[in-house]
């Protein structure tokens, strides 16, 4: 058992063969953190060392990334990606999971659907008013595999209505443009973080699990366990109203809002994250 500021690494096979790679540091009760879109989990190192002296925190990659390289299939669904958390979870015997955006959906399909979740926190899980834009889902696709990378980029900023909004009124060629020297920017970069162009490929399943959870909110009424509901000051108005309605919902919510923190806060610092200040909040919740 790694603990401290040992880091090891293992893997555990999904129910359908596919293999799920993972970090594990600390010690004490096992907590699963659950990415996001556009990350692997050297996204959550901070939070990870953060929550380590308290828990044995496991942060795998999500198939389609990361240490669970996958190819996307295009039958994919919200239940494998349960799956594939309910395998970690037989493994290690932890019970506390907390997810982020789309893997903060998956935290609360799992929160409904498993036995093994005992304690559950999600932090701002896009739930769309109107709904997500399926038309704009299924063109992303299309973009990533005809390999114009830069196209989806943009489409995936403006399906997610995540996209700053100077970016919103901008005609799509020029954000491609913007996005394509973003992309090659990236490429320069150096360090640990995965490249953009790498992370693309896999968003086809952070919009679907988005995609496939659309509109079915009321069904988490059925979770039964208490989940902590998490939103930063800083974020988009329509994530903020989504842990408002989740808030309604769930028969057994709380909810904290983190002054001055984004969709970014539970990441690393040099990512824009606040890992600090959203671990202080899971450590009295999970406790």
């Amino acid at each position: 058992m790694a603990s401290g500021n040992e880091v090891a690494e293992g893997h555990v096979t999904s129910r359908d063969g596919t293999r799920i790679g993972f970090q594990r540091r600390g010690s004490g009760p096992g907590l699963v953190l659950v990415q996001g879109a556009m990350a692997t989990a050297y996204n959550f190192n901070d939070l990870a060392e953060a929550l380590a002296p308290s828990f044995t925190v496991y942060t795998p990659d999500r198939r389609g990334r990361g240490m669970s390289a996958k190819p996307y299939d295009k039958g994919h669904e919200i239940a494998r990606d349960v799956e594939d958390l309910d395998a970690l979870l037989a493994e290690t015997g932890a019970s506390r999971v907390f997810g982020l955006s789309s893997g903060a959906m998956i935290t609360l399909e799992a929160a409904r659907t498993l036995p093994r979740v005992t304690r559950a926190s999600v932090y701002e899980p896009p739930f769309y008013a109107k709904g997500i834009s399926h038309d704009g889902i299924r063109q992303l696709n299309a973009e990533i595999e005809e390999g114009r990378l830069a196209s989806a980029l943009v489409s995936a900023l403006l399906v997610a209505e995540t996209a700053p909004a100077p970016l919103q009124v901008l005609p799509r060629p020029v954000l491609r443009l913007l996005a394509s020297g973003a992309l090659l920017a990236d490429d320069r970069r150096h360090g640990p973080y995965a490249r953009l162009r790498d992370l693309l490929p896999g968003v086809r399943y952070d919009f679907n699990v988005v995609g496939g959870m659309d509109g079915k909110k009321d069904t988490l009424a059925s979770i039964d366990k208490p989940v902590l509901l998490i939103s930063g000051t800083r974020s988009p108005a329509f994530l903020q109203q989504s842990i408002r309605t989740l808030a309604s919902i769930l028969p057994q919510a709380q909810r904290v809002e983190l002054e001055g923190l984004d969709h970014s806060g539970s990441w690393n610092a040099s990512r824009g994250g606040h890992p600090q200040v959203v671990a202080a909040a899971l450590r009295d919740f999970f406790a």
